[in-house]
């Protein structure tokens, strides 16, 4: 299926709540050593599930996203006048 999730393996929490993600996963997603991520449920109602996502990611969506937001404010400054 396409549009199926990627299955990784099976990770156990340990005493400390720490995980270890699969090396696999860790090549896919190009994750290293030192690297921060977000750790997020999800989706909306969804709190059993959990995401993990890099925090330079989530950096260049909201720098984007600003962008985006600053190039609509100019816009729309222009047609309240």
């Amino acid at each position: 299926m396409k549009d199926s999730p990627d299955v990784y393996g099976t990770v156990t929490v340990g005493a400390r709540g720490q995980v270890i993600i699969p090396a696999k996963a860790r090549r896919t997603l190009k994750i290293r050593p030192g690297d921060q991520l977000i750790v997020m449920s999800g989706p909306p109602g969804r709190r059993e599930i959990l995401s993990f996502i890099p925090v330079e990611r989530v950096s260049q969506v909201l720098h984007h996203f600003e962008e985006r937001l600053e190039s609509l404010k100019k816009e729309l400054s222009k047609r309240v006048k």
